[in-house]
């Protein structure tokens, strides 16, 4: 392994076996955590997380939301840390997902919230972890050892094993994933064209990152992947917020990318694609056949796939750009500036 961004190259090109893997060796378990948090009945979800972890657990409250019917939200772990706060948090489920289990505000984040009366579950890439250890329960992501400070199979396996923790409360079954891991291939075999898409953007020092539904939180992920290996601007916004003031800032200069999988967040999305042409914005869309014909330009994503489990393999395209864009720029990804693998917080 050499060249910059061999590393992280690699992890890209890994996921489908990822993928698979936690498909054969995550169902089983995910069922038995699912079977007892179905019991404890838990009458709302708080999700805890940091960095690319965060995207996942936006994912999460989408799944938790649509397919359970229970409200669910975004916990604010400096609440519980910084400032003392301790809720009634009895007949609550708490999760936090974290790739390395050793954040210590999530740490912390766990113990109180067990002390508060909640459930804990804990989703990390490391059983052996304190954060496992804290919690009432543990789900291991099955990435294996992830090295490049960039996180990519974690964050798709994170991705993967709260779908099936979801599913499997929502009785269902994990069919909805079983072609996940062959569309992730056809997404990493499509790195040519991915560098010829990062050949266009290397000069760009700016960048909206847009998407609706279960799309907004593969948008922020790739914002913030964009931010940490090509060190740009890039803003996230849902398709909803950005035609409320966001969209002024946009002009034929600023490139703009849309996630639009195929289904509702689609329909939702149409308005907003139709604005963003109306702008003349440098707009490209990765979607599927409802996107066709929206301006701009067009990367099909993979058909067939339910469209709550498509932000599992609509991030490994704009992976692939964070990459390129960084090496095109003449950057190396494996090394970015200021950042460990590990990120404390309090």
């Amino acid at each position: 392994m050499s060249g910059a961004g061999a590393r992280m190259a690699a992890e890209v090109a890994e996921q489908p076996t990822v993928l698979q893997r936690v498909l054969d060796d995550g169902w089983a378990e995910a069922g038995r955590v699912a079977a007892v948090v179905a019991a404890r009945a838990p009458r709302f979800v708080l999700l805890a997380a940091r960095g690319t972890s965060d995207h996942a657990a936006l994912y999460a409250k989408y799944l938790v939301e649509i397919r359970l019917g229970l409200p669910a939200g975004l916990a604010s772990p400096s609440t519980l840390t910084a400032y003392g706060a301790r809720p009634d948090l009895r007949d609550v489920l708490v999760v936090a997902v974290s790739q390395s289990g050793s954040s210590p505000d999530l740490l912390e984040t766990v113990s109180v919230a067990r002390a508060c009366g909640a459930t804990t579950l804990a989703v990390t890439n490391a059983p052996a972890s304190a954060l496992a250890g804290a919690a009432d329960l543990h789900l291991d992501v099955h990435a294996g050892p992830e090295l490049a400070v960039a996180a990519t199979k974690s964050y798709t396996s994170e991705l993967l094993t709260l779908h099936l923790l979801v599913d499997a409360w929502a009785g269902g079954e994990g069919t909805d994933a079983a072609g996940l891991p062959e569309a992730a291939q056809q997404l990493v075999d499509r790195r040519p064209e991915v560098a010829e898409l990062a050949q266009r953007y290397r000069f760009a020092s700016r960048f909206v990152v847009t998407g609706r539904g279960y799309a907004y939180p593969t948008a922020r992920e790739a914002a913030l992947k964009l931010m940490e290996t090509s060190y740009v601007a890039a803003h996230a916004f849902s398709g909803a917020d950005l035609l409320h003031g966001p969209l002024a800032m946009v002009d034929p200069e600023y490139p703009v990318l849309a996630v639009v999988p195929d289904g509702v967040g689609a329909a939702a999305m149409r308005p907003v694609l139709a604005r963003l042409r109306a702008s003349g914005a440098d707009l490209l869309v990765l979607g599927g056949a409802q996107a066709q014909g929206a301006g701009g330009r067009h990367f099909p994503m993979p058909g067939g796939l339910a469209e709550e489990v498509h932000p599992v393999v609509d991030i490994v395209p704009l992976q692939w750009l964070a990459l390129e864009m960084a090496v095109a720029r003449g950057l190396d990804p494996d090394r970015p500036r200021g950042l460990a693998k590990v990120t404390e917080t309090w």
